[in-house]
């Protein structure tokens, strides 16, 4: 069984970490560097930095604190934010990054994707999609711009198109859940995992331990808990992680005993 993965995430602003709720409503969560240690200490699988103030503000990705960050990690981390071309990926890696995700660039000119692709691998290229749902149907768009505006674009047949194109991995984002403590979107989460070959990243509304663990479990596991419909358990392969670590709710310990007694492969 494949061992799914726990990923604190930094949203970084001005050289912060910060937190707000379906994108809005920011607040200050900490420094970068001390976040960045104790997660790593703590055990966690992954790390990712997305720099939540460089698309929209029109600013190059803060390098230097994602040096600062990578000095204090022995696990991959992946940057976002600001992202636009080669020479961004290439300064984000020689940074300390060991993949870039991007949202607003791929969205504006999806070639991209092919060309960091071509350049770094798709392992290296993570698609951040930023989607909130449209009307009361089974729709949700692809929103750019740090989540302020609305494409139009559908989620789902973006992420399908993207993976086409050389995204070898999806970050999902749920402005809807996001900072709720609600739940991950679960319907959202299970429509990408079925429509791309690609890990996928589910992120967005942890409020308790079970959440993360029932987003994380696959359907076909044996040791699915009686009571767990099949349509509540999507087999995201890794759930990022924000509000619950910040603010000292949790820690990944607490989370992968608890997935792992909700019958969740994790890594130790």
């Amino acid at each position: 069984m494949q061992a799914k993965r726990i990923i604190p995430c930094l949203d970084v602003d001005d050289g912060r970490v910060v937190k707000g709720v379906k994108f809005k409503g920011i607040q200050d969560a900490g420094d970068p560097a001390e976040l960045a240690r104790r997660y790593n200490e703590d055990g966690a699988d992954e790390l990712t930095f997305l720099d939540i103030g460089a698309s929209y503000k029109s600013r190059a990705t803060l390098l230097d604190v994602v040096r600062t960050v990578a000095a204090e990690v022995f696990i991959p981390l992946c940057v976002g934010g600001g992202i636009r071309a080669i020479d961004d990926m290439r300064d984000a890696m020689n940074a300390g990054a060991d993949k870039v995700s991007v949202c607003t660039s791929a969205l504006n000119r999806p070639e991209l994707l092919r060309e960091m692709a071509n350049a770094y691998g798709s392992q290296c290229v993570v698609l951040s999609i930023d989607a909130k749902r449209a009307g009361e149907g089974l729709r949700w768009n692809a929103f750019s711009h740090g989540g302020r505006t609305d494409t139009g674009i559908d989620a789902i047949e973006w992420a399908v198109r993207a993976v086409e194109l050389g995204a070898g991995e999806i970050l999902l984002n749920s402005i809807d859940a996001d900072g709720t403590g609600s739940g991950y979107d679960l319907e959202l989460t299970r429509r990408i995992l079925n429509a791309v070959p690609v890990p996928v990243i589910t992120s967005s509304g942890a409020g308790t331990l079970d959440q993360i663990a029932e987003v994380l479990l696959d359907t076909s596991s044996p040791e699915m808990p009686q009571g767990l419909a099949s349509d509540e358990a999507p087999g995201a392969d890794a759930a990022l992680v924000a509000s619950l670590l910040h603010f000292g709710k949790t820690t990944i310990g607490e989370i992968k005993k608890r997935a792992e007694a909700k019958g969740v492969c994790v890594r130790w």
